[in-house]
C-alpha cells in the first residue's frame, strides 16, 4: 500500500517562507513525476508545481518566481520551497505523486498567511 504523507503547512505572516515536504512509501516499484496542488474552499483544485523524475519542472503563473520545487530520488520526497508568501496563498496544499502508472494524493496541509 503507498503512502504519501506531507507536512511543514501552518501560519505565517506575509512576505514569510514556509517549506512543505512529502514522503511517499509503501510498495514503490517506479515513481515519476510528483507536484502539489492546492483547493480552496467551493474552487476546483490547481496546480503549483510538478517536477518529473529527472528534475524537469513546471510551475503556475501565479507562483512563478516565489516557490521552488525540488524532490529527493533516495528519499521518495517532494518539496515545494515558499518564498513571499501572500495571504491570496492561503489553502489546503496537497502532494500528488504518479506511482506504478496510479495517481495519489496526500491527507492536504493547511497554509495561512496572514495579512
Amino acid at each position: 500500500q503507498v503512502q504519501l504523507v506531507e507536512s511543514g503547512g501552518g501560519l505565517v505572516q506575509a512576505g514569510g517562507s514556509l517549506r512543505l515536504s512529502c514522503a511517499a512509501s509503501g510498495s514503490i516499484f517506479s515513481l515519476n513525476t510528483m507536484g502539489w496542488f492546492r483547493q480552496a474552499p467551493g474552487k476546483q483544485r490547481e496546480l503549483v508545481a510538478t517536477i518529473t523524475r529527472g528534475g524537469s519542472t513546471r510551475y503556475a503563473d501565479s507562483v512563478k518566481g516565489r516557490f521552488t520545487i525540488s524532490r529527493d530520488n533516495v528519499k521518495n520526497t517532494v518539496y515545494l520551497q515558499m518564498n513571499s508568501l501572500k495571504p491570496e496563498d492561503t489553502v489546503v496544499y496537497y502532494c500528488n505523486a504518479q506511482i506504478d502508472g496510479r495517481s495519489y494524493w496526500g491527507q492536504g496541509t493547511q497554509v495561512t498567511v496572514s495579512s
